[in-house]
């Protein structure tokens, strides 16, 4: 029997074989701990019942191990160097399909209802590359799509970031837009030496479980999104200062006042101190505000 994809050994010998040769601007760093990929999957929490999602399988090493864990296993990858050498590599798994595709530009839904029609619960597993987490993060979640979970490693800056809580640095708008769709955790932190080519900054697995209702409730989400951005412009700057320079027009200062008033929130406060359900209030009367004002 062949030894697991991800052992230094067997992914040498894959990359060899197919004579391929590793795109940095596809930012592609593979594993070579199958301790870890076990962890991941483990982390994931899917069944012999459920589905999985996986973007950039790269050589399959993440994905042998889902298919010996889940029901299917659909994975899209972009680079079309690889779907020879994932032919080969994930030949034994009939539970698995490999599509051709930038996931970014996919119809993920269509893929679901085609797909996933007799699974419990469908999952999103990867290793993402580096350069395009956030737009994959944000259309994962944007997009509503019925998933139970999102298990994925990035960089370990950007998980920080997405799991933050108030008061801290790392809390940011995009804190706040991950956690409205979902809760998050990092599970594990994972060191440049158990991928190849070695990246350059460390790890983290992030776990995203999605609620079945956002964490906040808002009119509007667009314009919930804009408050919070504008809050963050300068991190340096009070909430006041940020909302009159990049939310409210010129001379609409006592508009941001008033908001921040009806919200009972203290002008001088900066945005990284202020909760999910604080912002939520605030882009609400923020609103009321300025339609008061005919804007």
């Amino acid at each position: 029997m062949n030894k697991e994809i991800a052992t230094p050994t067997r992914t040498k010998d894959v990359l060899k074989k197919h004579g391929f040769h590793f795109k940095k601007s596809l930012g592609q760093n593979f594993l070579i701990d199958p301790n870890i990929l076990h962890a991941i999957v483990a982390a994931s929490g899917c069944t012999p019942e459920d589905g999985v999602i996986e973007i950039g399988p790269g050589i399959g090493a993440l994905t042998e191990q889902l298919a010996k864990q889940a029901k299917k296993v659909v994975a899209y990858e972009i680079d079309d160097r690889l779907i020879p050498v994932l032919s080969d590599t994930l030949a034994p798994y009939q539970n698995v399909d490999v599509i051709h595709e930038d996931v970014l530009k996919a119809d993920i839904e269509a893929l679901i209802a085609t797909h996933f029609g007799d699974v419990q619960h469908i999952h999103v597993v990867a290793n993402l590359p580096y350069y395009v987490t956030t737009a994959i993060l944000m259309k994962l979640l944007q997009d509503t799509l019925p998933l139970k979970s999102i298990t994925v490693m990035i960089q370990a800056e950007v998980a920080d970031r997405i799991a933050a809580v108030p008061g801290t640095k790392a809390y940011g708008s995009l804190s706040i837009a991950a956690q409205y769709y979902a809760e998050a955790r990092t599970v594990l932190t994972v060191p440049p030496t158990v991928f190849i080519p070695q990246p350059r900054v460390g790890s983290a697995v992030l776990k995203l479980d999605i609620r079945e209702t956002p964490a906040v409730t808002v009119e509007d989400e667009n314009w919930f999104f804009r408050v919070c951005r504008a809050c963050f412009a300068n991190r340096r700057k009070t909430i006041l200062n940020n909302l009159t320079q990049n939310l409210v027009t010129k001379g609409q200062k006592d508009v941001a006042l008033r908001g921040l008033e009806m919200a009972d929130i203290d002008p001088k406060r900066r945005g990284e101190t202020l909760s999910l359900q604080e912002f939520a209030c605030l882009s609400e009367s923020l609103c009321t505000c300025l339609n008061e004002t005919g804007m």
